[in-house]
C-alpha cells in the first residue's frame, strides 16, 4: 500500500503517520489494501482554485477526489486510485460548527475521498447510490473509532 502525502499548508497541525494510519484501515475496509493513492492537504485559496479549474465551481470545498480508474485509460493501472484534495481550512470551520474535534472531520473527508476514488458516489448516480455510500462511511468510520484510530 502506498499513500502519498503532502501537506501544503500550515495554518493547521497535521499528524501524517496518524493520518496515513486513517487511510490505510480505509483502504484495507474497502479490499484495496494494495492500491496507491495521493493526499493533498490545502488551504481555502488553493482548494478554491482547484475548484475553479476543475470542476467549474468558484468556492472553496472540503475534499475533492480524482480517479484515476475513470476516464479513456483507467485501466492501465488498477492498483493507482487516483488523488484526493482536502482543504484544512474548511475541514477545521466544519468541526468547530459540528462541534468535533478538526481530526474527526479530517478523518471522515478522508474516507469519503477515498470512497469516491473507490466508486462510491452520492452526487451523480441517485438515491439509493447515495444510500449505499453513506451506508458505508457509517461502517467504516464505526470501524476508525472502534480501533482508536479516531476520538
Amino acid at each position: 500500500m502506498k499513500i502519498a502525502i503532502v501537506n501544503r499548508q500550515r495554518r493547521h497541525r497535521m499528524s501524517i503517520p496518524q493520518i496515513r494510519k486513517v487511510a490505510e484501515r480505509v483502504l484495507s475496509a474497502l479490499g484495496a489494501a494494495g492500491s496507491e493513492l495521493s493526499l493533498s492537504i490545502v488551504g481555502d485559496v488553493a482548494m478554491r482554485r482547484i475548484n475553479r479549474e476543475y470542476l467549474g465551481k468558484d468556492r472553496p470545498t472540503n475534499v475533492i477526489s480524482f480517479s484515476l480508474l475513470e476516464g479513456e485509460f483507467g485501466d492501465l493501472n488498477p492498483q493507482m486510485l487516483g488523488d484526493v484534495v482536502i482543504s484544512a481550512d474548511t475541514a477545521a470551520r466544519e468541526a468547530e460548527e459540528a462541534g468535533i474535534a478538526f481530526f474527526e472531520r479530517f478523518s471522515f473527508l478522508l474516507m469519503h475521498g477515498i470512497l469516491h476514488l473507490c466508486g462510491y458516489d452520492h452526487e451523480r448516480s441517485g438515491e439509493q447510490e447515495a444510500h449505499r455510500m453513506e451506508a458505508k462511511e457509517q461502517e467504516i468510520f464505526a470501524v476508525l473509532q472502534q480501533e482508536g484510530l479516531i476520538e
